[in-house]
């Protein structure tokens, strides 16, 4: 590939993220609409469409907490894992 084929892919690239950002961007918007209507109400129905905003409990390891608390046993469980992260700038 040619120096201006990578120049004109990465402004196409750019333009579409471009695109992506505003849909996303629009996409909360009419989501906070929706919730802001269903106000503390679990479920909607509107036609064929049925929303649902329901509250949800996670438990998680607070790992941090871990490593302070008992370094030993968090360093026995830490888990290295190598990625490649593509960025354009």
């Amino acid at each position: 590939m040619s120096i201006s084929e990578i120049e004109s892919k990465i402004r196409e690239l750019r333009q579409l993220q471009a695109l992506v950002d505003e849909a996303e961007s629009e996409m909360e918007t009419i989501k906070d609409a929706l919730k802001a209507h269903m106000g503390d109400s679990e479920e909607l129905r509107a036609g064929e469409y049925k929303v649902t905003w329901k509250t949800v409990t996670a438990s998680r390891l607070d790992t941090a907490a871990l490593r302070k608390a008992i370094p030993d046993v968090a360093a026995a469980f830490i888990r290295t894992t190598t990625t490649r992260r593509f960025c354009v700038a």
